[in-house]
């Protein structure tokens, strides 16, 4: 049995049990977190921190929301599962919300948001078979280079990244992969009959808050159209009003063949994710091709019908926008005083600096550490990438002291 140093800190105590005890899957910032709210979170020594990656947008309606977690623990104590072998009080409400919401025929709802991905590719290829008449098993799916769908076979299969796909081979056939933001590939991919599909984020959140140009998203839909190809938008990061609409393809008023949702569909209290569409996409799956122990049960319904109602109840997309505006504008004040920051680029509160790191190659992680004892909480992606994305019920006052800390830690850090 291993024994726990009792000289150590609180926090030490945790870091070394995940360490000694827990698959090394992760490589977290050392601090370890016990207590959240809005966009505030606790560590175990009693720390305050801005949360400025809300678990990568799952808690956009901010920690612990009070009603949020009323309706929970009110649907635990009266039902959590059934599974779909029976109906629920709780899925059709949920279900008529959401098309109401986004105005889709169909939901189909299963819990984590590399789930709806697995979803939508299954879908896809049964509409290609049995709508588009492509021969059976010939199905293709458009992706771009530097996306990030998941970890599961389908999504490393999709990948680009090494990271992602290096040593898990063999992998799933059917996915093309062209540049990203490359119209005239996208034009030449769809050219071949056995495309059924495009899968893409509208903007890459891992990849470090990559934006398609401007007017790339209409397009790209017109060009589906024509092919008869389905537009399948993966908004499971962007989505929720975290880019200042409630979905990102808002932003060019296109309407999705397929919307894939997770992350904050729960407020991040549990695993909700669901993907979208009408019914001559969604009605190609028939009973008992496709499903979940969990997917629908009634607290998840619940949950999600609140984490929604929150969104639209407080606003939550509008101030997205005015606060991302604000925060670009600090943050672009402090990409000229510091010429490490290469780019400042983002939406609504979905953001990113970029670190010219040079022969530094570990200078954004040494920034977050920084910014992290000095009480604001992000992470790199890629290495030289920040993304900062608050939970969206953040206040302006909390954005101006995210900046000044940031500032503080780039001082600390460069003398």
């Amino acid at each position: 049995m291993t024994m726990i140093d009792t000289n150590i800190s609180t926090g030490e105590k945790y870091i070394t049990l995940e360490d000694q005890y827990g698959a090394h899957n992760y490589h977290p910032l050392p601090v370890v977190l016990e207590r959240g709210l809005g966009a505030l979170v606790w560590d175990v020594d009693g720390h305050e921190y801005l949360d400025f990656l809300s678990a990568y947008s799952a808690v956009n309606q901010g920690h612990c929301h009070p009603k949020l977690i009323e309706t929970m623990m009110r649907q635990a104590q009266k039902l959590t599962l059934t599974s779909r072998a029976f109906y629920n009080n709780m899925l059709g409400e949920y279900e008529l919300l959401m098309h109401k919401t986004f105005g889709y025929d169909k939901l189909l709802p299963m819990n984590t948001g590399a789930e709806a991905v697995e979803t939508a590719v299954k879908l896809c290829r049964k509409w290609a078979y049995q709508v588009k008449g492509v021969d059976e098993n010939k199905a293709k799916i458009i992706v771009f280079e530097g996306n990030f769908h998941g970890r599961t076979m389908s999504a490393v299969s999709m990948s680009t990244d090494p990271s992602s796909y290096t040593g898990f081979g063999p992998f799933v056939p059917g996915f093309i992969k062209i540049p990203f933001n490359d119209l005239a590939a996208l034009t030449q991919a769809l050219e071949d009959p056995e495309v059924a599909g495009f899968l893409f984020e509208p903007i890459q959140g891992e990849a470090g808050v990559q934006l398609l140009q401007e007017g790339f998203i209409s397009k790209a839909f017109e060009l589906c159209r024509q092919k008869q190809v389905l537009f399948m938008a993966d908004e499971i990061q962007t989505g929720l009003a975290r880019t200042g609409l409630m979905l990102a393809c808002d932003h060019e008023n296109i309407r999705p063949d397929v919307v894939l949702l997770g992350k904050a569909l729960s407020g991040g209290l549990l695993p909700i994710s669901a993907v979208l569409a009408d019914n001559e996409i969604m009605m190609c799956i028939k009973p008992g091709e496709h499903g979940s122990t969990f997917g629908g049960n009634p607290l998840a319904c619940a949950v999600a019908m609140k984490a929604i109602q929150i969104l639209m109840d407080e606003n939550l997309a509008f101030k997205a926008h005015h606060l991302g505006i604000r925060l670009r504008k600090g943050l672009n004040q402090l990409r000229n005083e510091f010429s490490i920051i290469k780019e400042v680029r983002g939406k609504g509160l979905l953001n990113a600096i970029e670190i010219d790191q040079n022969e530094n190659s570990d200078l954004a992680w040494r920034l977050c550490v920084k910014m992290s004892e000095n009480g604001l909480l992000a992470k790199p992606t890629h290495g030289h990438i920040i993304r900062l994305a608050p939970p969206l019920v953040i206040s302006e006052a909390q954005i101006d002291q995210a900046l000044d800390i940031i500032r503080t830690s780039l001082v600390e850090l460069l003398n």
